[in-house]
């Protein structure tokens, strides 16, 4: 009898390298940080690649790993270097050269650096259609036993990812899935109230259209299984007929010869029932049941984890668009479109909105933001804030200076959150645009021509975070005014529209740039068109999007609205403004009462001067009656009042005379401060004699 140590072939002891040759299973090493990956010869024979075919990197497996299963490996990886986890395994196939598709078990152990860093995989691949040893029957049976085992590893291994009812399904209908059990057609049932809800069956070709909702208490096996908590298994066709009666209708025509229903059981109560209906006769053996009731329990898990996501899903979504706008209000001279759409995302609901505010006198707000976080609390707190701005802007505060009372609002709740925003306000009769920005995207204006161009809005510091400026000479966020034109689209949006998995950060933004120039000019197609931009690209998360077109035809008077900003002690800003009023006046078609306008805009002007501190800023539009309005604001809350001034007074007339002079005059709270306004009707002059 030879020896041990005489063995030609293998030495005694064996290396570690040569036995597992032996046995099939080669190594690898993966260094992370670089992503280069060893094979030895063995790994390369077990995948069935050349070593002029592999290039060194994970890359090079895709010719023999099918797509998804690399995509399980990958979430496996990630998911064990994610969790701190020093191994993990998992079941995949490889696709052999003549096409053939065989399973492999690859076992990773993860080498970390300090801090839990880590930098290297080494681990073993095996042929895992082979367990040397087992020769004959025995092999074949422990064979079958590995099959088995290894379909319910890897089912409950993908199961542990669905998210969603549809998930699960998806698992149960894809033929690869189960199809190594050997049954012909899987079905699952769900438990919905007194009824079982048929959602998923078929699988290899293979239909059995039984009742899409069965009672209970009906004589079906899968309603047994529910009703009993117990498995039903059926080993012969003359079972399936004499058990159930009403069901061997459907099964007769189909070559199915046994059976199993499983209850799928979640915290001691009945959540469903998996159907597998298989070719073989015979009954289950002792090792195959408890296969099937560990698959069984996996499902049942997994279901149960889906349904109750989406129902806490479904109520964050429900809070969500409840803290929206339940409707957008019609604003004369503009065309306004919204969409909001959430992200399936584990738990996630965002904060992302959106609001449209009526300001009268042919004015419009709009904003667009996200607070930071995907769940209830980021919704709640969205509409806080939603809530908040909008009172801010409708009270009369400024943008710049509603922005700056948001943010100390979100720093005051405490909530430990910060926000995004975007708010313009549009004077739809002269086309002004004033703009903050809270560290939020740009917006983009696409012309009536159809180009399209992204708007560089000075920005602000994020809502809720420290403010900027301590001086108190300011709100911390500038605005940026420009002109919208008849016809112009503003667009804003939150970044869940232009983010891409796995895209560079500007592709995104390049594609909807491309989408709003080529897009439709109807402001709701045109919001459906970017919607679906999304879906496609498959965003991860929620999005809200506001369009809005200014309508109408530039004015034939010209001229555009005017804004001038008059400081404490600059003794030319007055003279300016007067100046720049008549000229105003006169290409307005209001020649006529050019003195009398100069006039009434100089009174407002000096009283904001004399009795305000902190200056004032003039501003003259035409309304959407055609009157020529002068705005006066300031930053002192004190309301001005006309009084009769005596023979010998030298100051008290100034109201007096802007009574006198204008068609109409009031003032109107801004905030921390007012508007004094006055208005003049324009009458074209009769074309002369001759």
């Amino acid at each position: 009898m030879a020896q041990w140590g005489q063995n030609p072939e293998v030495d005694w002891p064996a290396r570690p390298d040569t036995s597992l040759a032996l046995n099939r299973m080669g190594t690898f090493d993966w260094d992370l940080d670089s992503g280069r990956m060893f094979l030895d010869p063995t790994a390369l024979e077990v995948l069935d690649l050349r070593p002029d075919e592999f290039d060194g990197t994970t890359a090079g497996l895709r010719p023999r790993i099918p797509p998804a299963d690399e995509a399980r490996l990958a979430a496996r990886v990630a998911e064990a270097l994610e969790d701190g986890h020093s191994h993990y395994g998992a079941y995949v196939r490889s696709r052999r050269r003549d096409g053939t598709l065989a399973w492999l078990h690859i076992q990773g152990h993860i080498m970390r650096g300090p801090g839990g860093r880590p930098y290297r995989v080494i681990g073993i691949l095996r042929d895992a259609a082979r367990d040397p040893g087992e020769p004959g029957a025995a092999g074949e049976r422990a064979e079958g036993r590995r099959r088995m085992t290894g379909v319910v590893e890897r089912t409950t291994a993908i199961l542990a990812h669905a998210r969603t009812v549809n998930d699960v399904t998806d698992v149960l209908k894809d033929p690869e899935a189960l199809g190594h059990l050997g049954a012909v057609s899987v079905m699952l049932g769900v438990v919905d109230g007194g009824r079982i809800h048929l959602v998923a069956e078929g699988q290899l070709g293979s239909y059995v259209p039984e009742i899409e909702y069965t009672r209970i208490d009906a004589q079906f096996p899968m309603s047994e299984a529910v009703r009993t908590m117990q498995p039903v298994y059926l080993a012969s066709r003359e079972e399936f007929q004499l058990g159930y009666p009403q069901l061997w209708p459907y099964i007769e025509p189909l070559a199915v010869r046994s059976g199993v229903y499983l209850p799928l059981i979640a915290q001691g109560r009945p959540i469903g029932a998996l159907g597998l209906l298989y070719k073989r006769d015979g009954d289950f053996t002792a090792e195959e049941r408890n296969v099937l009731m560990a698959l069984g329990s996996g499902i049942a898990q997994s279901l149960q984890r889906a349904m109750l996501f989406e129902q806490e899903h479904d109520l964050a979504e429900s809070l969500q668009r409840a803290m929206l706008p339940r409707r957008i209000p019609e604003v004369p001279g503009a065309l306004i479109a919204v969409r909001y759409r959430s992200a399936r995302m584990g738990r996630d609901i965002g904060g992302d909105w959106y609001d449209v505010i009526p300001l009268g006198d042919g004015r419009v707000g709009v904003m667009i933001g996200d607070v930071e976080g995907h769940d209830t609390d980021a919704a709640a707190v969205m509409g806080q804030l939603r809530i908040v701005l909008r009172a801010y802007v409708v009270e009369g505060h400024t943008p710049g200076t509603a922005m700056a009372r948001a943010s100390a609002f979100l720093r005051d709740l405490q909530a430990e959150r910060f926000a995004t925003c975007t708010y313009a306000e549009v004077d739809l009769t002269t086309g002004m645009l004033r703009m903050v920005r809270a560290g939020h995207l740009d917006p983009m204006v696409r012309r009536g021509d159809g180009s399209c161009h992204r708007i560089q809005v000075a920005g602000g510091l994020p809502l809720g975070l420290p403010a900027r400026d301590q001086s108190g000479t300011g709100s911390g966020y500038p605005v940026t005014s420009l002109e919208l034109h008849p016809g112009d689209t503003l667009l804003l949006c939150t970044d869940g529209l232009v983010e891409r998995p796995g895209a560079d950060p500007d592709t995104g933004m390049r594609e909807l740039m491309d989408a709003v120039r080529g897009g439709p000019v109807d402001v709701e197609e045109l919001a459906d068109v970017l919607c679906d931009l999304v879906g496609d690209s498959g965003g991860g998360d929620d999005m809200a999007l506001l369009v809005l077109r200014r309508r109408g035809t530039p004015t034939g008077r010209g001229g555009g609205p005017l804004r001038q900003r008059l400081e404490p002690g600059d003794p030319e800003a007055p003279a300016l403004a007067r100046h720049l009023v008549r000229a105003a006046a006169a290409a307005w078609g209001a020649w006529d009462r050019a003195d009398e306008i100069e006039l009434a805009a100089d009174e407002l002007m000096t009283n904001a001067l004399i009795h305000t501190d902190g200056g004032a800023e003039v501003g003259m539009r035409l309304t959407a009656e055609g009157r020529i309005r002068i705005e006066v604001e300031d930053s002192s809350s004190a309301l001005p009042r006309r009084r009769e001034a005596g023979d010998w007074a030298v100051s008290g007339r100034g109201l007096l005379l802007v009574d006198r002079l204008a068609d109409a005059w009031g003032v109107e709270p801004r905030g921390g401060g007012k508007r004094v306004w006055c208005e003049f009707a324009v009458t074209a002059p009769e074309p002369a004699a001759g």
